[in-house]
């Protein structure tokens, strides 16, 4: 494992207007500092809308080009999620684009049925870990973040870090009103997980006048944040060291005593 560098790119998505969103996060990509990861936020086209039929893209639309295009530009890997259609299915996929061209994805596990996400797109059912520069990541999507078993961290011994992955990362689009469950949670599985964990969540007010806080954040496995920004569109770059992760996995080995157990999906 080496040095990581990571960019939180917290904007104020665009509603319904995904060419005006592909110039305004170009826009902040372009302010970031030199980074091996640019991390954006939930349905990064859109805003987060059940009006599917206006907003969804498919694999070959405009979004995974200009993803592309920015990753290319940028040396990084940028990754956030957009609404995809496979076939008759959409999904809330996050894309994970390497400077190269190549990418690969995840499709939102958990859908927020307070909001009917369930009723409009499908379930993902894997859960890819990812590499970076010797770092095993794990990227999920907003509501994902409250189901601890999902998430869990397995130990993993033929893995330099011991354990499953080393570091959870979440995009999102979490309002204020559950503000307090968001930097709690995101605390929580950086502690139980010994990972590190990224947030990025959106700023502004959408279409259906929630107002995001942002509170995008990075967590150390004790649970202290490194980095947490406000409620104003921002990006920032903050390098993480696998020797503080190494080492605290090693001074406090509680991987060693959880439980084993396995995960059904429907």
């Amino acid at each position: 494992m080496q040095t990581l560098t990571i960019s939180l790119i917290q904007g104020a998505t665009r509603w319904h207007d995904a060419e005006a969103n592909r110039d305004y996060y170009g826009r902040l990509i372009a302010q970031a500092a030199p980074s091996d990861l640019l991390v954006l936020p939930e349905t990064m086209m859109s805003g987060f809308t059940q009006d599917t039929r206006s907003t969804v893209e498919t694999m070959d639309g405009p979004g995974l080009a200009w993803m592309r295009e920015q990753a290319q530009l940028s040396g990084a890997t940028l990754t956030g999620s957009l609404a995809i259609r496979e076939g008759e299915t959409i999904y809330n996929r996050l894309l994970w684009v390497r400077p190269d061209g190549s990418y690969d994805s995840y499709d939102k596990r958990h859908l927020f049925r307070m909001a009917d996400e369930h009723k409009r797109y499908g379930s993902g059912t894997e859960r890819p870990v990812l590499e970076i520069r010797g770092w095993r990541i794990l990227p999920q999507v907003c509501y994902d973040l409250r189901f601890p078993v999902w998430l869990r961290n397995r130990r993993d011994e033929s893995q330099s870090g011991g354990m499953d992955y080393d570091l959870a990362l979440f995009v999102a689009n979490w309002p204020v009103g559950r503000r307090h469950a968001w930097r709690t949670l995101l605390r929580a599985r950086a502690i139980e997980n010994l990972a590190f964990v990224v947030g990025v969540n959106r700023v502004g007010v959408d279409g259906h006048d929630l107002v995001y806080s942002g509170d995008s954040a990075v967590i150390d496995p004790l649970g202290e944040a490194l980095v947490e920004l406000g409620a104003v569109e921002q990006v920032t770059t903050v390098q993480l060291d696998p020797a503080q992760l190494l080492a605290h996995r090693q001074r406090f080995p509680a991987w060693m005593d959880a439980d084993e157990f396995s995960v059904q999906l429907d």
